[in-house]
């Protein structure tokens, strides 16, 4: 599920594209200053917490990044990422060279991620689904991975995550869940104890952006 939610032109031109996915999906990242050529098209990636690294260099994989096995250069010179995890989020740049020589302005995609994790009273993974017990506590955390501050997103951009069920009603409104949100982590957790009619049932983390749902 890929949603681009908005595109802003910075001072020189550039574009700053923001895209949000859930993790385990599949992602494509366009390149929006490709030359007809992708043998020019170099992809750079980084975050907060690494230097940038080539992805792509004129068109060819590197072979020596850790998800190389799941990048692909598109036909557009768009960059595919599959299966995408939470360590994935940050900026790719995409910037194209002839001759050695930089060419126009980079065009700039941030990846944001969302990912989903649980705990039970016995147990714990980095799944959506726990085991399915009744009687036992379970804890759902749903993280927003991005590159931006979570509190200010949530001020000036309307930034919420929520809790719901398969109908898409708000679990806040079920005193049966106890849901925290902390907007410094970006981080929701529902915790609830697990009925027997709770099997198969389905519970979603969803994002919204200006009360805008985003996948």
């Amino acid at each position: 599920m890929i949603n681009q939610i908005y595109c802003v032109s910075g001072s020189s031109g550039v574009n700053y594209d923001h895209v949000f996915i859930s993790s385990a999906e599949n992602v494509r990242l366009s390149c929006n200053n490709d030359l007809s050529d992708c043998k020019s098209t170099t992809w750079l990636y980084y975050n907060r917490y690494s230097a940038a690294v080539a992805l792509i260099e004129l068109g060819i994989k590197k072979k020596d990044t850790e998800r190389h096995e799941r990048l692909s250069l598109g036909s557009d010179c768009s960059l595919n990422i599959k299966n995408v995890t939470e360590e994935d989020y940050g900026s790719y740049i995409c910037r194209q060279y002839v001759n050695g020589q930089k060419q126009g302005t980079d065009a700039r995609v941030y990846l944001h991620v969302l990912h989903v994790s649980s705990s039970s009273s016995s147990s714990s993974s980095s799944s959506s689904q726990t085991e399915i017990s009744p009687g036992r506590s379970v804890t759902l955390s749903c993280q927003l991975y991005a590159g931006f501050s979570c509190d200010d997103w949530v001020r000036s951009k309307g930034l919420h995550l929520l809790w719901v069920n398969q109908a898409g009603v708000d679990l806040k409104t079920d005193s049966r869940y106890q849901i925290l949100f902390s907007s410094y982590h970006c981080i929701i957790t529902l915790t609830t104890t697990l009925l027997k009619e709770d099997d198969n049932r389905e519970w979603r983390c969803q994002l919204t952006l200006r009360n805008q749902l985003e996948p």
